[in-house]
Parts: structure tokens; sequence; C-alpha cells
């Protein structure tokens, strides 16, 4: 056998290697909650596993994968990395998956999806054959989003002065009538004060009016914003005793008075 003939039969074993190492489990709502399906091998068409366009959250246990919303491998397709997905819906992805397949590891991918979640200390799944038990919540502390921008776009009047010195004509006229008034009050020097100031707030008085007379209005879209709270929850924040130890955990979801936990390790479980 020549050489090329065994890296190319090498290179082929490692990829089947990496790829039966891969796996991926996909449920049927957020949160990892809900049916579960989970793959070890590309599978191009889920209208056969009775999972086609379910998938609402994703936990890749080994591996990488590309997952597309169309069956073998069509449509908008991205790559999953080893993380925990808790929705699909920011990726545009939620009930769409339709078929998905391992791929080889690369540093990044043109179609990569955002970061999923590093590996939690809880890990909440519940396992096959695993046994729970039901203990009850101490406490519980809803943790609210952050305050959101609003913004809307009201149509406000707008009125602009005049410009380029079209105002020239008022300021003059005023000042003349200001002045010939100013002159009719007192005598003698008293009178020459007098024509001087009204021929100065005439001129003032002419400018204003000018102004208004030849000012613009009109209308225009003006864009305004406030920050309002976010009553929203984000999580919860939950508080249980098993065993004697303190445990915390972060739900999705509204606990109620109790909560599930592996028997063995008090690890909370849905």
């Amino acid at each position: 056998m020549n050489k090329p003939i065994q890296i190319a039969i090498a290179l082929a074993t490692l990829t089947l290697a990496s790829q039966a190492m891969a796996q991926i489990t996909f449920y049927e709502h957020d949160g990892w909650r809900g049916r579960t399906f989970t793959a070890n091998r590309p599978v191009n068409d889920f209208s056969r596993t009775g999972f086609n366009d379910r998938a609402s959250s994703v936990v890749v246990d080994r591996g990488q994968w590309e997952v597309c919303d169309d069956a073998n491998f069509g449509g908008h397709c991205m790559v999953l990395r080893r993380g925990s997905y808790e929705s699909l819906s920011g990726m545009g992805m939620n009930d769409r998956i339709s078929s998905v397949r391992p791929v080889g590891r690369r540093d990044s991918y043109d179609n990569e999806a955002p970061a999923p979640l590093p590996q939690p200390t809880y890990e909440y799944r519940r396992r096959p054959s695993e046994r729970v038990v039901d203990v009850p919540i101490t406490s519980v502390r809803a943790v609210v989003g952050t305050p959101e921008q609003r913004c809307w776009v009201e149509r406000q009047q707008v009125s602009e002065p005049a410009r380029n010195g079209n105002n020239v004509g008022g300021v003059i006229a005023g000042a003349l009538i200001g002045g010939i008034l100013g002159h009719q009050v007192g005598g003698g020097t008293g009178r020459d004060v007098a024509t001087a100031g009204g021929a100065v707030a005439g001129a003032a008085i002419g400018n204003n009016m000018a102004n208004n007379s030849n000012s613009q209005t009109y209308a225009r879209d003006v864009r305004r914003c406030e920050n309002v709270s976010n009553p929203k929850p984000e999580y919860w924040d939950v508080t249980y005793n098993y065993r004697g130890q303190e445990h915390r955990a972060q739900l999705s979801a509204p606990p109620g008075s109790t909560i599930a936990v592996n028997a063995k390790t008090g690890e909370p479980r849905m």
C-alpha cells in the first residue's frame, strides 16, 4: 500500500472516530425541558425521528455540530460548540432544526453560533434511570432584568428666524419710529436723550418684529427616548437544604414549593 493511500485511510479513520465520540441532545422547550432527542451521528431528516422543528434548547456533550433548518443540511445552518444553549430563539433556530451532523474541529466557522453557556456548577438535566427526590425550597428571589430604552418619533412644529440680514429693514424702520416718538418727549438735552433711547428701543422692537414676520415654520420628525424599568425576571435564585447542606440554583422559570434533586448529590434536576 503506497503512502498517500495510507494517509487517506488514517484521516478517514480519525474523522470517523471523532464523529463517533460526538454527542448532542435536543430539548423540546427552553431551559433543557421537555422531550429529548440525542444524536451521535449525522441525521439528515428529523421528520423520521418525530423531532422535526421541535428543538428549543441544546446541550453539546462532545464534539462540534452543524444544525440546519432544512433537511439534508440545507437552508440556514449554524455550528454549535461544546456547551449548553439554554434557548435557540436568539440565534433564529427555535423550532426550526431539521438536520444535524458533526463537523471537524476548527478554531472558527463563518456560521458559528454565539458562545454557549459555560458548563454550569449544576447540570439540571435529569439522567436516565436517575433517582430524584423532592425537597422544600427555603427561599426564592426573582432577579429582574436591566432597564430598557424605549424610543419613539414625534412630529414637531419648528420655527427658524430669518437669515442673511432680511431683518435690516425692520431695524431701520423701528429706529426711525422710536426716534420720532422719543423726540416728542422733554426738551433740550432731555429731548436728545429721549430721541436716542427711542431709536434704540425702536430698533430692538423692529428687529424682533422682522424676525417674527420672516421666520419659517415647518414640521419635522424628532426622535425621543426614555429609560423604563424591566419588571420581567431574568431568572429565579432558589435556595434549599439537603442533608444539612445549603444549595443554590438559578432557574429560568418560577419554581413551586419544592425542587427535584439528585438523591445522592442533592444537585437540582428538571
